[in-house]
């Protein structure tokens, strides 16, 4: 049996999507003596303010399983959300020393807001082909929708008709939603099998169509590039690093502020973008050998490349600065943010979007020339989250928010809101339990974040591109059965 649990009071206020998790197995260890295991599969979600659960169906003897049942969550981007998944009869699935023990397949999909029902009736095949050497076939249809990827998810199973070759089989209403996630055009992928008394079946035959040739309009998907760039602050005020009252020290039994905020927020931002490579800057910082002051240097030492790898290859280059360059002055912003801007301004069809992160403890000494760069910045696919560390006042810091007052420069005003600041002391869990601090600031300063994507894409009138071209079955190795098909929408 499968339930969700109730809504949290807390979460129902913040604005979410909802995706559909669909679950496979493939290859389970088989722990059935004289037939295959009969697998269910139980669900625990975990995030900062709640949990649910969930139970699919038990298939029997199989040990690939595809579970029709699916679970809808609330898909927050500002959270990192875990999931458990725990199989009967064989938990964990990794558990059993020297036995391949299989895997498991989850996809993920938003889910669309299409609330139409379909009602499908008399689905009836023609001439099926028979399987059964004693009597006529006993066939049931399997019902897939084609996902992004290509790949295809069950969503719908019909009962056996037994004992036929024409069969009629009830009509059954499904959303829309399950069986193409409201985009008409999508491929939907019918399978006919002939039933086992055994508990096996038969492959018969297979045919592809969609919910606007049945129903005789479009929804339509597209995958954005995020592109996250880390900027900190490398100026004396934060203390020599060598000290444990620096901002910057680094402690061999806990991250400093600094690290802290990088691994929050990045440890999100990172699952956004494919190829998960980041360029890192410092700035406010005297470099080796001649002591020249910068504020837009890399951190992996290298200008012409300052990608670092995954944000533990971002973490890896900022400790290696700290022991490199000489912590100088002053606190410059907008260097930074000039530089992402340079990139952000090569892309204008909107398939890429640009994350600045500014990591800082302190006073800005450019606050004009950094206004002016937030105010150019504004009509670019680009963002900016300022996170201030240590116990300083960030009354400047709060005014380039702009959620209070919209930032201007010269008598130019701010095209839309793009920096999002927020004090990393007012997350600190007093406790001292620096997972939790982290995953409330990654929570706070990525909360603005799509609002802020989709009020560029709205303003440059920049839409959801197209999809894929159609998923193409091979043939299948048996006789098509001849399928009618009336639908009524209600």
């Amino acid at each position: 049996m499968a339930f969700i649990g109730d809504a949290d009071p807390f979460t129902a206020s913040i604005p979410a999507t909802k995706v559909e998790l669909t679950v496979s197995c493939r290859n389970l260890l088989d722990r059935d003596t004289f037939s295959k295991s009969d697998p269910s599969k139980l669900v625990s979600y975990h995030s900062l303010c709640d949990t649910h659960f969930g139970r699919t169906e038990v298939i029997d003897n199989t040990l690939n399983p595809d579970f029709v049942r699916k679970f809808i969550l609330d898909y927050f981007f500002e959270e990192r959300q875990n999931l458990r998944f725990d199989l009967r009869l064989e938990k964990p699935l990794t558990g059993i020393p020297g036995k391949k023990c299989g895997t498991i397949i989850v996809r993920a999909e938003e889910v669309s807001n299409c609330r139409v029902r379909v009602l499908m009736l008399q689905f009836c095949g023609n001439k099926l082909d028979k399987k059964d050497f004693f009597g006529k076939s006993d066939p049931f249809l399997v019902f897939y929708r084609s996902n992004e990827d290509g790949s295809y998810t069950i969503c719908h199973k019909t009962e056996v008709v037994k004992n036929t070759l024409d069969p009629v089989w009830q009509a059954f209403k499904i959303p829309v939603r399950a069986l193409c996630n409201g985009d008409y055009d999508r491929s939907i992928k019918v399978e006919v099998y002939d039933w086992d008394r055994d508990g096996g079946h038969d492959f018969i035959g297979e045919f592809s169509t969609s919910y606007r040739e049945m129903s005789r309009s479009q929804s339509q998907f597209h995958v954005y590039e995020i592109n996250f760039t880390v900027a900190i602050d490398f100026t004396a005020s934060n203390g020599n690093p060598s000290q444990p009252t620096s901002l910057h020290y680094m402690s061999p039994y806990q991250l400093n502020d600094y690290a802290m905020a990088l691994r929050a927020v990045g440890e999100i931002i990172q699952d956004y973008d494919s190829d998960k490579m980041f360029p890192a800057l410092g700035f406010g910082a005297k470099l080796p050998p001649d002591g020249r002051v910068s504020h837009e240097f890399a951190l992996n030492g290298n200008p012409q490349n300052p990608y670092c790898t995954g944000i533990e290859g971002v973490m890896e280059a900022y400790y290696q600065s700290l022991k490199s360059v000489r912590l100088y002055g002053p606190t410059h912003f907008s260097p930074v943010i000039n530089h992402v801007a340079r990139y952000a301004s090569a892309v204008t069809d909107g398939s890429q979007y640009f994350i600045l992160l500014i990591i800082s403890d302190g006073v800005i000494t450019d606050m004009a020339q950094t206004k002016e760069s937030i105010v150019n910045a504004s009509s670019l696919p680009m963002s900016i989250i300022i996170v201030g560390v240590g116990p300083a006042e960030f009354d400047e810091m709060i005014e380039l928010d702009g959620d209070e007052e919209r930032i201007s420069s010269q008598g130019r005003y701010a095209e839309r809101d793009i920096v999002q600041f927020v004090p990393f002391r007012d997350y600190i869990d007093r406790r001292g339990n620096h997972i939790l601090s982290m995953a409330r600031l990654a929570k706070e300063v990525l909360a603005e974040i799509p609002d802020q994507f989709l009020s560029y894409m709205r303003t440059r009138g920049i839409k959801p591109g197209p999809l894929p071209p159609p998923y193409t079955p091979c043939p299948p190795p048996a006789i098509n059965p001849l399928l009618t098909r009336r639908v009524s929408r209600i």
